[in-house]
């Protein structure tokens, strides 16, 4: 949430009221987990990690890097041109490269995430920035209390952690247009371009 400055300033005696802002500043960017590497955290094994993109010539605002098969990065890539799905790989460029993970809420989608946010923790991918982790869902209804728990944990290693709600159309193959998204989908892509663009200021590693 914005904090308004107070439109009341008094010098002396006067007091002169500011004029009100013409474009309303975005929420705070607050991470609720770890915002960079850290150089005592370990690669996971070789055939544990993503493989690197080296790409040149594309320059999205920022990438949705699928951590698994079925992640479903390219779904969110299409209700944004803006972004482009990194089809799985870590996207290196000159300029670095921010990136939001993806995974399903399932147990092996979430243990997919947490390796990839413990190989962006080791401090070995050059020029990556991480915003946060977008699980999806991957069946209708609540998560059972095992998956929400476990989600947490692995949340905790990259700076955000959001849900994205089951998206029926999804199922049959069918593109959604953002607005037809349920106000909760809606909610979580503007969280993320927020995150995004606060995040691409932070130092690379």
């Amino acid at each position: 949430m914005s904090i308004s400055k107070n439109r009341w300033v008094t010098f002396g005696a006067e007091t002169v009221e500011e004029p009100p802002s013409a474009v309303e500043e975005p929420p705070a960017f607050t991470p609720t987990g770890a915002t960079r590497p850290q150089l005592s955290v370990p690669q996971p094994d070789r055939a544990d990690r993503l493989p690197r993109w080296n790409v040149s010539g594309i320059t999205p605002d920022y990438w949705w890097l699928g951590v698994h098969g079925g992640a479903g990065e390219t779904s969110l890539a299409r209700l944004d041109k803006n972004t482009r799905a990194a089809e799985h790989h870590w996207p290196i460029t000159a300029a670095g490269s921010t990136v939001v993970l993806v995974a399903r809420s399932n147990m092996s989608g979430l243990r997919a995430a947490q390796l990839a946010a413990t190989e962006w923790a080791s401090g070995s991918i050059p020029g990556i920035h991480i915003a946060g982790l977008v699980v999806l869902a991957d069946a209708p209804g609540r998560l059972p209390k095992e998956i929400r728990e476990f989600a947490r944990v692995v949340g905790g290693g990259v700076p955000l952690l959001w849900h994205f709600p089951w998206i029926e159309a999804w199922r049959f193959g069918h593109d959604v247009l953002p607005e037809e998204l349920p106000k909760e989908a809606r909610a979580v892509l503007d969280q993320v371009r927020i995150a995004t663009t606060t995040t691409a200021g932070l130092p690379a590693n």
